[in-house]
């Protein structure tokens, strides 16, 4: 797999007083472009390293997707995290990247494992680091289960789907309108029987689009509480329960998959890492990127890494 590799330095200080190494990084998956941030601590101590996994949509590094979602929840990760002693690299999914587009018409769940496996290339022999870790969020969680390596020292499955996508989306769409929920259900029969779906409801075009077809049976043939179970490394599966996308059941169901995992359950966080205390604010908490972060999932993630450095 071809890697290319460019590095520009930025050092800046953080009202902490605690000195933060900023590098931009560009890796490339062949002709995949997929630029990215490194940020860590200076201090005398190694620190831990994690690779944070984006989730579904056009996610940049940051955590934002154009107009439709400007959370920042990546972002603020990586300097929650770091303020913390732990070193962050985050990258733009492909898809967020204008110029990876036309290479990725026929993308599926494999091409992003390939693009994780690249960062964690780049960084498995980097001797500044004590240790690797993966933070894998909805679909990043089974993206990061597929990428795990002899390189990777913890796994997290953070706000991750247990199921198959395929039942996630028929119930998702099932709990706010019954007959979607059906439509959606004999679509992915079709898909997987035929390959393609005849003829898509405009209603549901933006999912079962024909664009989208061959990637959602793709993913539908994976299953992440069959994945998890392959995992021989220290692991943690987090959700909030203010999540609305992917349930406290999904955890518990890799909890029951990999009952040596440690399983927490966020108080008041949502699928996009904030803390919320009411349905306006979880759906406020998507279109402005100084909502606050979740510290108890800050906690977590700092003690499991530093625990199995």
């Amino acid at each position: 797999m071809k890697k290319l590799l460019c590095i520009f330095w930025l050092t800046l200080l953080p009202c902490a007083g605690q000195e933060i190494v900023i590098e931009e990084i560009e890796l490339y998956n062949n002709d995949i472009y997929l630029p990215g941030t490194l940020s860590y601590p200076r201090q005398e101590k190694k620190p831990p390293l994690a690779i944070f996994v984006h989730g579904s949509g056009n996610v940049d590094r940051d955590g934002n997707q154009g107009e439709l979602a400007r959370a920042g929840y990546i972002k603020q990760l990586a300097d929650s995290l770091n303020a913390k002693g732990i070193a962050f690299y985050r990258y733009d999914k492909r898809t967020a990247t204008p110029s990876n587009l036309e290479r990725s018409k026929n993308m599926c769940i494999g091409d992003m494992v390939d693009d994780l496996e690249v960062a964690i290339g780049h960084f498995k022999d980097d001797d500044r680091f004590v240790s690797l870790h993966l933070i894998g969020h909805s679909q990043g969680s089974l993206v990061a289960m597929m990428a795990v390596s002899n390189a990777v020292h913890g796994y997290v499955s953070l706000a991750g789907l247990g199921t198959t996508v395929d039942k996630a989306l028929v119930r998702q769409l099932g709990a706010q309108n019954q007959d979607a929920g059906k439509i959606a259900e004999d679509y992915f029969n079709e898909l997987m029987e035929t390959d393609t779906i005849r003829e898509v409801n405009p209603f549901l075009m933006a999912i079962f689009a024909p664009t989208n077809q061959k990637y959602l049976k793709d993913w539908a043939l994976l299953d992440p509480s069959e994945e998890i179970k392959k995992l021989e490394i220290p692991t943690l599966i987090a959700n909030g329960d203010a999540d609305l996308q992917v349930t406290i059941a999904d955890a518990q169901l890799l909890k029951k998959a990999k009952p040596d995992a440690k399983l927490v359950i966020v108080p008041k966080m949502n699928h996009v890492l904030k803390t919320v205390e009411s349905w306006g604010e979880n759906q406020r908490s998507y279109r402005e990127p100084d909502f606050p972060l979740s510290s108890g999932l800050v906690s977590t993630l700092a003690q499991f890494i530093q625990e199995h450095e």
